[in-house]
């Protein structure tokens, strides 16, 4: 499966893209507001095949895709589906940090939006992120998502601080590719 547009374009993943994505999650600045990271061989190892495995569930409940940039992997962009039945989605991002500011992850979000509401038939997707990460808000907000609000306390981080996440979403009947 991919999905393209003129900048970039997003495929499953391959078992041998675990050293592309180590590049990245084994930086301290990629994972600063994650729960997870920064990875070890291991991890990264495992991220990829776990991604091969959700990939052949039924239903299937997580779309992982390499964010390929210039021919280059340079990230990942998810959408899980969290609720069948309400038809909600869940969407994530990571970008190499070499790649920031480029509109990559912006671009990313955009196609699996997309993806989500034309092909999935989700009615409503949503995003979180820390509040502290600036570039994230900004790409929820480019991609038109609405800021909801603050989850208090909702992610315990590797330090065992507990951290809000600000909530963005947006609907089917919202959204314009």
């Amino acid at each position: 499966m991919i999905l393209a547009n003129e900048k970039l374009f997003l495929r499953e993943f391959t078992p041998h893209d675990w050293i592309d994505v180590h590049k990245y999650a084994s930086q301290e600045i990629v994972c600063r507001y994650q729960t997870w990271g920064p990875n070890t061989e291991e991890d990264s190892k495992e991220f990829i095949q776990d991604a091969l495995d959700e990939a052949r569930q039924t239903p299937r409940e997580r779309y992982v895709f390499a964010i390929i940039y210039q021919e280059t992997l340079i990230g990942s962009v998810e959408i899980m589906i969290r609720d069948f039945t309400n038809k909600v989605g869940e969407i994530g991002y990571i970008v190499n940090p070499d790649y920031w500011g480029k509109g990559v992850a912006t671009q990313s979000a955009k196609l699996v939006i997309t993806f989500g509401f034309d092909t999935l038939k989700l009615h409503r997707i949503y995003a979180t992120c820390d509040p502290r990460n600036i570039g994230s808000s900004k790409v929820l907000e480019k991609v038109g998502m609405a800021k909801e609000g603050i989850l208090r306390e909702n992610m315990l981080m590797k330090d065992g601080i507990w951290r809000d996440s600000f909530l963005y979403s947006v609907l089917k009947q919202e959204w314009s590719s």
